[in-house]
């Protein structure tokens, strides 16, 4: 499962392949516009901050429909990035592809990845945490506590837990 994606912070292109030599990689998708990732950005760049340095570095990826959710437009999201001040790549995926790929549903949705024998494999996906809307409140910390067993090489907590948050904006067919 290879991508390549343009970065709108950098305006380079980003291809997941680059990251097969890390220890994992989270790949989250996400846009501008959905309260619950606006709620999730602040933890997001703080678990970015904690985990790329220990080789589990982030990748965030926007697939909604711009022509119905202008404010998720690549201008947009390279603006979010410089004011919210993103370390991670904040990549656009105009087709949908990567999120169909993915079988991601909403923003945010979590994965968090590993390249093991030639192939990417799902280690775990599904929410951060157990609380979008008070990150003083979270009581499970799915994501992080997920990576911290890939980097121990421990069991894994959680496979998969619901995603929250609003749902991908499918570009509508035959329109």
């Amino acid at each position: 499962m290879n991508f390549s994606l343009p970065n709108t912070v950098n305006e380079q292109m980003v291809s997941f392949d680059e990251y097969r030599e890390q220890k994992g990689v989270v790949v989250i998708f996400s846009c501008n516009h959905c309260p619950y990732v606006v709620a999730y950005e602040e933890r997001m760049k703080a678990l970015d901050r904690q985990y790329t340095p220990q080789g589990v570095p982030f990748i965030v990826i926007s697939s909604n429909d711009i022509s119905r959710y202008p404010q998720d437009a690549p201008e947009q999201m390279k603006v979010r990035a410089r004011d919210k001040n993103f370390s991670f790549p904040y990549l656009f995926d105009e087709t949908q592809a990567v999120a169909r790929a993915f079988e991601a549903e909403k923003t945010p949705h979590a994965y968090l990845m590993k390249y093991v024998g030639g192939q990417w494999e799902f280690i775990y996906k599904g929410a951060i945490d157990d609380n979008w809307q008070d990150a003083k409140a979270v009581k499970r910390t799915y994501l992080s506590d997920c990576i911290e067993a890939l980097l121990s090489e421990g069991a894994m907590p959680f496979k998969e837990t619901p995603a929250v948050g609003c749902t991908i904006k499918w570009k509508l067919q035959g329109i």
